[in-house]
């Protein structure tokens, strides 16, 4: 088993074990973030009303119970199957509270974007270099995420200097039982660059130790957001070849948001590609729709907005941004470059973009808040087949 497989296990043994003792704990009376009865508290989060909220790593659900119960809609998350159990057996219909048991990459990587995603004491399991990615775009533009993690264990023992996984104990209350799991214990600064290599800003981390003399547990508050505005990329800093210097975009847009793939380079694009010899513009939209995304549609059904100019290097790139307003199937990685297909909702888009994929859904829609850099637009004014 990998190591986050191996956790999943210990914290379904944790699960059962507490299953059998039946011991029924109290309703939060005060939010903590680690270490009960120190600060801060529920405060951290403003108001939640309305707001769509996850939590991960969930456990009994007590947590997320205690939002839903302020007017919160939260989906609880946890990988773990006894674990899930209690918080079932225990909520089994609480208004405003889904509890779903799931890898919470997997979860993330289907799922809308929420307003705000937070995790006591559980995203040290998790590798932060698969988590991270999807958590970024798990949050809407402008969505903030709350995390707690292990600072200062009860040995005394400090955060690692590098992004590597060390073992912990994980005792089962009422026992003397240990069970080794492993955990990701950084710093404080190694957490805020992973978090700003994936896109989030930090906005402030606050100590949370214990109270008690004999007691060296410490814990880090993470607060961090996601900026409003989509950030774009190259996918590499080499010059487009000469025939890929003009290519087309395809907009893909439907009830459920607009049609975007995530590239082996990391950058979430358009279909699309280069014009190969004899195709107009609306012919290699379509092409590129069904090589790349297993979409089908007629050429017909393809509104070529116009005609976008930038420079890469000595290169002029000329991108066609193409609007396919009826399709049939069902999106589906058809390359090996490209995958992960799905409907984004335009006021929750992912990042980062790749550059031209933006410039064409800034040329379609320019109220969009995407950065990119500057291209030269020329629209047709009668759009239609090039």
């Amino acid at each position: 088993m990998t190591t986050e497989q191996d956790t999943v296990a210990t914290w379904n043994t944790y699960g059962n074990h507490q299953l059998a003792r039946r011991l029924e704990l109290p309703e939060l009376d005060r939010w903590d973030w680690g270490i009960p009865d120190t600060g801060p508290g529920i405060e951290v989060f403003g108001d939640v009303v309305g707001l769509r909220i996850l939590d991960l790593g969930s456990g009994l659900g007590r947590h997320a119970a205690h939002l839903a119960a302020r007017g919160a809609d939260v989906t609880a998350v946890d990988a773990s199957p006894a674990q899930h159990q209690r918080a079932a057996t225990r909520y089994p219909d609480t208004p405003g509270l889904r509890l779903v048991c799931a890898d919470a990459v997997a979860h993330l990587r289907d799922a809308d974007p929420y307003d705000l995603i937070y995790s006591v004491c559980s995203v040290p399991y998790l590798d932060p270099d698969r988590l991270l990615p999807v958590l970024a775009n798990g949050l809407k533009p402008g969505g903030r995420l709350l995390f707690s993690a292990l600072h200062t264990n009860s040995a005394g023992t400090g955060p690692s200097n590098e992004v590597a996984p060390r073992p912990e104990t994980l005792r089962l209350p009422g026992t003397t039982d240990d069970h080794p799991v492993d955990m990701w214990v950084l710093s404080p600064q190694l957490w805020e660059d992973l978090l700003v290599q994936h896109g989030l800003t930090m906005e402030a981390v606050t100590a949370i130790d214990s109270g008690k003399l004999d007691n060296r547990v410490s814990y880090r508050l993470y607060a961090a957001r996601r900026p409003n505005r989509v950030a774009s990329r190259p996918r590499t800093s080499a010059p487009p070849p000469p025939h890929a210097a003009v290519g087309v975009g395809v907009i893909v847009h439907g009830p459920d948001g607009v049609l975007l793939g995530r590239h082996r380079r990391r950058t979430w694009e358009l279909a699309g590609g280069s014009v190969e010899p004899g195709e107009n513009f609306a012919e290699a939209a379509v092409r590129e729709l069904r090589e790349e995304a297993g979409l089908v549609a007629n050429p017909g059904d393809a509104r070529v907005l116009g005609m976008l100019l930038d420079r890469v290097g000595d290169v002029v790139r000329v991108t066609v941004p193409v609007v396919v307003t009826r399709w049939s199937g069902v999106p589906e990685q058809r390359e090996e470059a490209i995958g992960s297909w799905r409907f984004w909702p335009l006021e929750a888009l992912p990042g980062p973009l790749f550059i031209p994929s933006a410039q064409c859904l800034t040329a379609w829609n320019p109220n969009l808040p995407l950065d990119h850099p500057p291209a030269h637009f020329q629209a047709y004014r009668s759009p239609g087949r090039a």
